[in-house]
């Protein structure tokens, strides 16, 4: 556990330092109008506390993936924590700090309009489809994850939950952001800390050690040999970068009071989350005696499975479901939010107003349509092009930060690296995995290099402000 701490500290002392440089090389403005102000409409422009902000905010991004995600990397030993640690420092926290604070003075802009701004064209109409598919598979995959746990609380089927939470999506979509998500939220997060605190505690007096190994960062333990290069940093996402939250900020950015609170909610959050993705992935490398035995329960009952034989047996059957629904409650929360974020990608692409809910349902009930069709297929195989799709976005929200920095003439290595290391992880990727092209690592690593580096070369022929 010592461990275990030391990487908690790490980020709290990072948001406190690298936060606070990131935010200087930004250069806010406290005195400029925020779009809640200039743009208040009643629906998704409504000016909100800091407070209640930055809890719709971490529930907005903190979905399944800074769970399952962790859990999963697990299997790869202790280098899952590290990168956990220094992803959501110098990847994760500064691209969720720079795709609020970009929306923020793009009066409230979705992330293809942003994008655009400072890629071009072509960047944002690719964006507009990407981040679309992304979305719907963000909602799918928080569909899917939630109604397995509360099936296996209860006597229902999973069919009959994955509708009970389309039904809380739609009226979620739809209403005025203040009206639910704005009030169930607190309490959603009062869940979540019970949860964290709750299986923390839990741990800290079960004398668990990682595998009864000790740290070695220099072993896979993964009993399936999967390579931790590229494999890792897909694997493991919300917990360390993820472009989804790219598609999350705007709507936060759309209620922030001034842009001083922007290190608060966007880099923040991400730390916090980043503190879930320890925990879950602490549990995953000491709940279990031998990676051998993790992957057993993994096999038999998916992540999920996990989830709720680690609950249960830390905190007891009343703690360990006020637990599970601790962590039932990110996908749900995240889910809507996707589904939302869609409808106003789609609405600023046709430009159609959102304040009347007719307007809405034009959107809504499409978008609802494909994603029911969506998860009736394999979640393993949904989860997957999700991984891949999810970090994709990340890199190109990065790209399009280091090309606003870099325009300014502002030291845009702080989003550049990040750039290039994520777009060599997705371009490896999918270049090695069967979902993509299925060809050799050692080829799949020369691809992506040589990618990233290609994408750098491009970079540097933007012109300068």
């Amino acid at each position: 556990m010592t461990w275990f701490f030391f990487c908690v500290g790490l980020l709290i002392v990072a948001y406190f330092t690298y936060g606070k440089i990131v935010e200087k090389i930004f250069v806010i403005n406290p005195e400029r109008k925020t779009p809640a102000q200039t743009m208040a409409d009643g629906v998704d422009y409504v000016k909100m506390s800091n407070t209640k902000v930055f809890l719709i905010q971490l529930l907005n991004i903190a979905g399944l993936g800074p769970i399952f995600g962790p859990i999963l990397g697990a299997l790869y030993g202790p280098v899952a924590m590290l990168w956990i640690v220094f992803g959501c420092i110098f990847a994760g926290a500064v691209h969720d700090y720079f795709s609020g604070m970009l929306s923020v003075r793009s009066n409230g802009a979705s992330v293809p309009t942003v994008v655009g701004d400072h890629l071009g064209v072509w960047a944002k109409q690719f964006m507009n489809i990407f981040a679309l598919v992304l979305l719907v598979l963000v909602g799918v995959v928080f569909v899917l994850g939630p109604a397995k746990l509360l099936a296996g609380l209860t006597s229902m089927d999973v069919a009959i939950w994955v509708g009970i939470i389309f039904a809380y999506y739609i009226i979620a979509t739809l209403v005025s952001i203040d009206k639910i998500i704005g009030r169930l939220y607190p309490f959603f997060g009062a869940l979540l800390l019970f949860m964290s605190f709750g299986l923390t505690i839990g741990l800290m007096f079960s004398d668990r050690e990682f595998y009864s190994v000790g740290l070695d960062f220099f072993t896979n333990y993964d009993p399936s040999g999967l390579p931790i290069w590229p494999l890792l940093f897909v694997t493991i996402s919300c917990g360390a970068i993820s472009g989804f939250h790219a598609t999350q900020s705007p709507l936060m950015a759309r209620c922030i009071q001034d842009e001083k609170s922007g290190r608060m909610i966007f880099y923040g959050a991400m730390i916090l989350e980043g503190i879930i993705g320890l925990i879950w992935c602490t549990l995953g490398l000491s709940f279990y005696d031998s990676p051998e035995l993790f992957k057993a329960a993994l096999d038999a009952g998916s992540p999920s499975g996990v989830v709720h034989e680690i609950s249960i047996a830390l905190l007891g059957s009343v703690g360990g479901i006020i637990a599970i629904l601790g962590v039932v409650i990110l996908p749900i929360t995240s889910g809507d939010t996707a589904f939302r974020s869609a409808r106003l990608i789609i609405a600023d692409f046709f430009k159609l107003s959102q304040k009347e809910i007719i307007k809405r349902l034009y959107i809504a009930i499409p978008l609802f349509v494909v994603g029911f069709i969506i998860s009736k297929v394999d979640f393993n195989i949904v989860w997957r092009y999700f991984g891949w799709a999810n970090q994709t976005t990340a890199a190109i929200m990065l790209w399009a930060a280091s090309a606003y920095m870099y325009k300014r003439g502002k030291f845009h290595w702080i989003t550049t690296i990040p750039a290039i290391f994520m777009t060599a992880v997705v371009i490896a990727y999918l270049a090695n995995a069967k979902i993509g092209f299925n060809l050799d690592m050692s080829i799949s690593t020369i691809m992506g290099v040589v990618g990233a580096f290609v994408c750098l070369g491009m970079f540097f022929r933007i012109k300068k402000a």
